[in-house]
């Protein structure tokens, strides 16, 4: 029986061999966010007129997107998980597709024939002395669509932090190798404006000692977490977490000494930062990245203390219905993980589901909060699911509560100058208060 190491010898080749591989009317995959192998998606579109009908489907984007461009048409198709700003307008021109559904259901769509992957274009570091490779910081998703795709390219990269838990792979489980060193995309940290600094002061409030937290990304959770400094023994079990955390971590603010499941560990499918992010994760037995039907079960999630997952969203209407994802019918982003977790959340006995926004958009224009969605909008979060809805106006609790009494709730934290309009547009519905 061939050694790791000539296995490892026998498939190392480069990156415009490697994509030679891939066969035409098949479904490439690329490694999630900071996982994306950049060498090999150049390789991939440098060498486009080879495919014809190659579908290429991810999740968040973390490249340049050149695959979306007009002129591939006929080689590449883009088919979205979720999207970003580089592949938004190939789908909105209709030269690109969306596909829904729960981030967390994607291990078992990749491996029952739902949703098959044929190629998986990845990121790992180099063999470990026991022939391992890692996908360091995207495991979730990306580790079950190794394990379910033909063919598996991987770019060896020596910046690619080595994390903890379920992100291992044997050598004889990739087709091909390709050595390349390059730095990791950093993303994730948002600008605080008055505003958001605002709604992270509102969402703090609702955090207590010994509360397991899932955050997303961007400057609300970032404004969130500069209000926990106080708090003692809190828990990260999350879809994903930036470089906040590291800082709540090292004042030994999260402890994950509450924690009912992986106690004292940070839980997390994927992590999008800075290199301080990277560095801090790497060989580092406190993070454990885990497959996404763990990461993202509610029925996991649950079973943590006190779970408190914190979202943003795009719009609220007065029944309490929740876009995330969609302009109207034009899609922006994707469902992503905020489904999970708000009924993850209400799974658990003490859990809060929060989603926040600023209640205003487009530089004040118009109101976040509306009686009714324009045509075609999506409702990522139901209003029989929501929980709190926050803006830098305060907090909403529209649990238990009525149509009227959400509609309510929700003109008292809108913009003050929107007020009035919406006040009339209730009592158009429910008539006048009495």
């Amino acid at each position: 029986m061939a050694s790791w190491q000539e296995i490892y010898r026998s498939r190392l080749t480069t990156a415009e061999e490697a994509v030679t591989h891939i066969p035409n009317n098949c479904r490439v995959f690329f490694g999630h966010a900071a996982n994306e192998p950049p060498v090999l998606v150049d390789a991939l579109v440098k060498n486009y007129q080879q495919y014809e009908n190659v579908e290429i489907c991810h999740w968040v984007p973390m490249g340049t997107g050149e695959y979306t461009h007009p002129e591939y048409a006929g080689h590449f198709h883009y088919n979205g998980l979720f999207l970003g700003g580089v592949t938004r307008q190939c789908v909105k021109e209709g030269r690109g597709d969306y596909t829904p559904f729960f981030y967390h259901q994607s291990t078992r769509f990749f491996s029952d024939g739902t949703f098959p992957i044929d190629v998986v274009l990845v990121s790992v570091t180099p063999p470990d002395k026991n022939g391992y490779v890692n996908l360091g910081v995207s495991v979730g998703g990306t580790l079950p669509a190794c394990k379910n795709a033909k063919i598996v390219i991987a770019q060896v990269n020596d910046q690619l932090p080595r994390t903890m838990g379920d992100g291992f792979l044997k050598v004889s489980e990739i087709d091909y190798f390709v050595e390349a060193s390059t730095p990791l995309p950093e993303g994730g940290a948002g600008v605080v404006t008055p505003e958001l600094d605002a709604i992270g002061k509102n969402i703090a409030s609702l955090v207590e000692d010994g509360s397991t937290l899932q955050l997303g990304i961007g400057a609300i959770p970032d404004a969130v977490l500069s209000y926990l400094g106080d708090r003692k023994d809190l828990g990260i079990h999350s879809e994903m977490f930036s470089d906040g955390v590291v800082d709540l971590y090292q004042k030994g603010v999260v402890t994950g000494a509450n924690k009912t499941l992986d106690k004292g560990k940070m839980v997390a499918a994927f992590l999008m930062g800075s290199k301080k992010l990277y560095d801090f994760v790497d060989d580092n037995p406190d993070v454990l990245m885990r497959r996404v039907d763990y990461v993202n079960n509610p029925a996991v999630i649950c079973q943590n203390p006190k779970v408190v997952a914190i979202n943003s969203c795009l719009q609220v209407d007065f029944n309490g219905q929740v876009n995330s994802e969609s302009m109207g019918a034009t899609q922006f982003s994707g469902i992503g993980g905020q489904l999970d977790y708000v009924r993850g959340a209400a799974m658990c006995p003490d859990g809060k589901a929060i989603l926040a926004m600023p209640s205003t958009a487009k530089h004040g224009e118009i109101s976040r909060i509306v009686p009714v969605f324009p045509e075609g909008t999506t409702v990522t979060t139901t209003r029989t699911d929501v929980h709190y809805i926050v803006t830098e106006y305060g907090i909403a609790n529209l649990r238990g509560k009525s149509l009227r009494q959400r509609a309510r709730l929700l003109i008292d934290i809108a913009h003050p100058k929107f007020r009035e309009q919406l006040w009339e547009e209730f009592e158009k519905r429910y008539g006048k208060e009495g």
